[in-house]
């Protein structure tokens, strides 16, 4: 599986603003969710968990199951839209999949706004909020795999635990090494930190948005993660325009 993006470009100048924008949007969308229903969703980690303290609880079980099962479908929906062109001998339109992403968050605020998923912030573990949940699960599980896949594997934007190991990795990585090396160590360690800040500038970002507008606040991840698509997802415009970032010395 080819990628769109390389080393020069992932941390160049041109590209950095797209994993914030996508990060911000992760972190938004799990903070929506958790004053939407006062659940998580954007990573598999806590599901996984609800899954398994609901073991005994039947409907609880399968309803955390299939918000589980929603995050796999979504990435899975990613690499069949990304490579199934290619397998067709055409050329990947590695936006799609970040444009139905944003299209699924403002389905959500519509729907949210039509009552779908019950009254915003005054329920938790109905019908409705396992419906909002598995619309979003849906939808982080297609960005992250997009981004992903895109990047070969080097940058995830909807859950924080593997970048902040990743962060530690490279600045003690940096303590250690020397010359390039230690150059190579503190790109990688700066990307890691400016999502985590993006991560939870998305999670402040939509305390007063919830407040104002409910399940509306799920509009700025979507246009956050328009304008990731459009610099850094759009063929034509890509790889690399303005270079990497400066060596450190």
């Amino acid at each position: 599986m080819s990628a769109l993006h390389t080393t020069s470009t992932i941390y160049s100048w041109r590209h950095l603003p797209s994993w914030m924008l996508l990060a911000f949007a992760g972190g938004g969308v799990n903070a929506g969710a958790l004053l939407a229903c006062q659940r998580f969703v954007s990573h598999v980690t806590g599901t996984a968990t609800r899954v398994g303290i609901d073991a005994g609880k039947p409907i609880l079980f399968l309803d955390y199951a299939l918000v589980l099962g929603c995050f796999l479908v979504g990435a899975m929906t990613s690499v069949l839209a990304i490579q199934g062109r290619r397998a067709r001998g055409k050329e990947p339109l590695w936006a799609l999949p970040l444009v139905l992403v944003a299209m699924v968050l403002l389905l959500a605020s519509f729907l949210g706004w039509r009552g779908a998923f019950g009254p915003f912030g005054s329920t938790v573990e109905t019908p409705g909020d396992f419906f909002l949940l598995s619309i979003l699960s849906f939808a982080m599980g297609l960005q992250n795999a997009t981004v992903s896949t895109s990047t070969g594997l080097a940058v995830r934007t909807t859950h924080m635990t593997g970048p902040t190991s990743d962060l530690g990795v490279h600045l003690a990585t940096a303590y250690f090494e020397q010359g390039e090396s230690r150059r190579a160590a503190l790109r990688g360690a700066g990307l890691r930190g400016l999502k985590l800040v993006s991560f939870i500038a998305g999670g402040v970002a939509a305390i007063p948005l919830a407040s104002r507008f409910q399940y509306f606040c799920f509009a700025a991840p979507a246009v956050a993660v328009l304008l990731g698509a459009a610099l850094s997802f759009v063929p034509a415009w890509s790889p690399n325009d303005l270079g990497p970032l400066p060596r450190t010395t």
